[in-house]
């Protein structure tokens, strides 16, 4: 059981695929690694938004941030923007950004905008980066280094030329292994470990630990490992989604953040490339037909994109599970990506737990099968304590609406709100979100995001009584929102100015 492990091989290509070939090939030099794809499966991205993480991560597995906003057809993310989740009226609005409160107690900083008369919305009084989404600006200049900026970003990304550039970064770079075949079966340890996979033709291919990113198939995690699925769908009922990429006019706004835009059940994701605008429409087919679900999609377009003819659009249809895995590492197998679960792609958080996933991996790697049911105890415990946030965060976006449709009347029933989002949401009534409510220091979704939507979705938040400093805090934070707009470029002319410079370097003297 002390054998070394030095070999890793990892099912499935995609964005969780290649990205645990890239991270695992940079942060663990000298292993082995081999990914396996079916040549015959295209590439199914999980999502086309991320959080600031991936500036890290990018920025470990060795990738400019040039060549990857200009490969993947990629803009920057500053947060998320809601529209229509309280009562759906004219003035319904707020952004969960991903810039950090300053550093200063944020009940205080509250109380004074609430003391102030709550002039303008709670985000744009905490952060300067409400005013430059806004202003559809980037978040940063182009002299300044790689993954740096003025403010906290993540991006926006075509899925599957992401997973693209991560598989010639991963062959080319990183001295990754890639064979296309069709996986079959596994052969057995005596100890009951995955020893190697049967592969399509009758070669095998051997390895020491075993990455399952085989998307919902899950062909090894629950197929040979016999991980249960947790189903989630009695707190979060979305479970279909029809996507369609709508192209833009040159030179047409480029938007900051995700959009998403409530409808009657469910909502609509709007994310702007600088060539298209992703769009899609997310709902519970228990509540709408898919027919209706598209008429929705349709309409959303025709309102919010100049120029568009929906009418010519044909929407892709995807159907997925709500729910985890009730283990995420069994034995020599670990599960990363949609293979270990999926909850609706509302704030991004699938990529981000593929992140999160290989880090804790390769920060904790065994160095021999002796050590390895200790680490896979620990990342279950982990994970699935993170899973039970997403889910509690999530469905916090839609207790406190006071939308009418049987849809968003049935997302606050008491018998849909997990049991300890109910006790939170108690305690909330009598004192703010804090550190105390989310104790671990690397947690998903700290108290400050869940203020942004609390005050976002108008409930109302006991502040304590502000200090003489707080208002002149606030006055720092619009001084500095007034000086930034003043500064960054647009998104559009950052990533226009960043495309021409790559195309001229391309062409021959």
């Amino acid at each position: 059981m002390s054998t070394p492990v030095e070999h890793i091989v990892i099912v499935g290509g995609g964005t969780a695929g290649w990205l645990s070939a890239c991270v695992l090939g940079a942060r663990l030099r000298g292993k082995r690694i081999t990914l396996v794809e079916a040549p015959d499966i295209p590439t199914i991205g999980v999502g086309e938004g991320t959080w600031p993480t991936m500036r890290e991560t990018l920025a470990t597995i060795g990738i400019p941030e040039a060549e990857f906003l200009v490969a993947c057809n990629a803009a920057f993310k500053q947060g998320s923007r809601f529209d229509g989740w309280r009562d759906g009226w004219a003035d319904d609005s707020y952004l969960h950004p991903f810039t950090a409160p300053p550093a200063a107690d944020m009940r205080d900083l509250a109380a004074a905008w609430q003391t102030c008369g709550q002039q303008g919305s709670f985000a744009a009084a905490i952060t300067p980066q409400h005013a430059v989404c806004a202003a559809n600006l980037a978040p940063r200049q182009r002299a300044m280094p790689d993954y740096a900026g003025a403010l906290n970003y993540g991006y926006h990304l075509d899925a599957g030329k992401f997973a693209a550039l991560l598989m010639r970064h991963a062959t080319q770079r990183l001295g990754v292994t890639r064979i296309a075949a069709q996986v079959t079966g596994v052969s057995r340890a005596a100890n009951g470990d995955i020893a190697a996979l049967l592969l399509q033709g009758g070669a095998t291919l051997e390895g020491d630990l075993f990455l399952d990113c085989s998307g919902q198939a899950a062909i090894l995690i629950a197929g040979e490992c016999g991980a249960e699925w947790v189903d989630r769908s009695d707190v979060s009922f979305n479970d279909r989604a029809l996507a369609v990429q709508v192209p833009v006019e040159p030179g047409s706004p480029i938007a900051a953040q995700t959009i998403g835009t409530a409808h009657e059940a469910g909502w609509i994701w709007d994310i702007g490339l600088p060539t298209r605008r992703g769009i899609g429409c997310v709902y519970a087919s228990r509540f709408i037909s898919d027919d209706r679900a598209a008429e929705i999609l349709r309409a959303y377009i025709a309102a919010k994109v100049p120029g568009s003819d929906p009418a010519s659009l044909t929407p892709r249809k995807l159907a997925f599970r709500t729910g985890h895995r009730d283990r995420f590492w069994i034995g020599n197998c670990l599960a990363v990506g949609l293979s270990a679960g999926f909850i609706e792609p509302l704030e991004a958080s699938a990529i981000v737990l593929i992140e999160l996933s290989l880090k804790a991996l390769a920060d904790n790697f065994p160095q021999s099968r002796a050590s390895m049911d200790i680490h896979a105890s620990r990342f279950n415990e982990l994970f699935r304590y993170r899973w039970d946030r997403v889910v509690e965060f999530l469905k916090l976006h839609y207790v406190p609406s006071q939308r009418t449709e049987p849809y968003w009347q049935a997302q606050r029933a008491p018998e849909t709100i997990p049991p300890r989002l109910a006790e939170c949401l108690a305690l909330w009534r009598e004192q703010a979100p804090s550190a105390w409510d989310f104790p671990r220091i690397d947690e998903m979704f700290p108290a400050a995001s869940q203020q942004y939507v609390l005050h976002g979705m108008g409930v109302p938040v006991p502040l304590a009584s502000t200090t003489p400093a707080a208002p002149a805090r606030l006055a720092e934070i619009a001084a500095k929102a007034r000086a930034l707009a003043a500064a960054l470029p647009t998104t559009r002319d950052y990533l226009d100015l960043l495309a021409a410079g790559s195309a001229a370097a391309r062409i021959p003297a």
